[in-house]
């Protein structure tokens, strides 16, 4: 039965991007410090894969909360004034007006919320953002910035804003509602507002005129005062590939229930 499933998500995945598709960012096609990156923070290949879900080592260990952002060299890249970072996913992400709130790439830095008695505030260290589809024509996403909004959560579940003790991931490729209203929020109040994602900068591919892109830039203008740094990228998936893959696993179920 697992091996069967294993066949249906694989050809469901290809149908939908090229065979195991990642949703996450694969290749790092350049990267340039800027003249103040953070010393120590720049090794390129810390923004890819998927977000950071735990930080800090030892006593210091505990999960990735919208209050508690991910901090250490392999886990972030720090871009600085006048610096900038390419990566590009293994397949062309398409633009889809169906996806949630329209996006269609998360981008996760490590901004947080403060105070964790009532949020007043997010600090942010904004990057600009910009896409395309051959890593040389590039087009800017205005009004987008890495590194802001929204901060990470690596679990559903973590008991308080420095907890360690999150059982269930957030989905990192579920965008969280850009309408939400966060100011003056508890940790809880954002758990709930969140609704299981796991945060990120939202992108929606549609303001470029674009219908799909597999590179994305972030950088920053040589006069910044400060270095935005990036954790990972994420692909907002398609609503209709994950209904066909929903019918796909449900079907299957139903045959086996049939034999028995």
């Amino acid at each position: 039965m697992l091996r069967t499933l294993s066949l249906a998500v694989a050809v469901l995945v290809g149908t939908a991007g090229g065979a195991w598709a990642s949703p996450y960012a694969t290749q790092v096609v350049s990267y340039t410090a800027g003249s103040n990156a953070t010393s120590g923070y720049t090794d390129p290949s810390a923004a890819l894969g998927e977000p950071s879900r735990v930080t800090g080592t030892g006593m210091w260990q505990g999960d990735v909360t919208v209050f508690n952002p991910a901090y250490l060299t392999n886990q972030i890249v720090s871009i600085g004034a006048g610096g900038s970072l390419v990566v590009a996913f293994d397949h062309a992400v398409q633009d889809d007006a169906l996806n949630p709130y329209g996006l269609d790439l998360l981008i996760f830095g490590n901004a947080f919320f403060t105070p964790t008695t009532g949020v007043t505030g997010c600090s942010a260290e904004p990057a600009k953002v910009a896409v395309s589809q051959d890593g040389i024509t590039w087009y800017d996403i205005p009004g987008v910035f890495a590194d802001g909004l929204f901060p990470t959560q690596g679990y559903t579940d973590t008991s308080g804003a420095y907890g360690s003790d999150g059982k269930t991931p957030s989905d990192f490729t579920k965008p969280v509602d850009p309408s939400i209203a966060w100011s003056g929020k508890s940790y809880g109040d954002i758990l709930a507002l969140y609704g299981g994602s796991g945060g990120g900068t939202g992108v929606d591919i549609s303001v470029t005129g674009l219908s799909w892109i597999q590179y994305v830039k972030v950088y920053q203008d040589a006069g910044d005062t400060w270095s935005a740094e990036i954790d990972a990228f994420a692909v907002v998936p398609e609503p209709a590939t994950l209904g066909l893959l929903g019918l796909a696993l449900a079907g299957l179920c139903a045959r086996r229930q049939s034999r028995r």
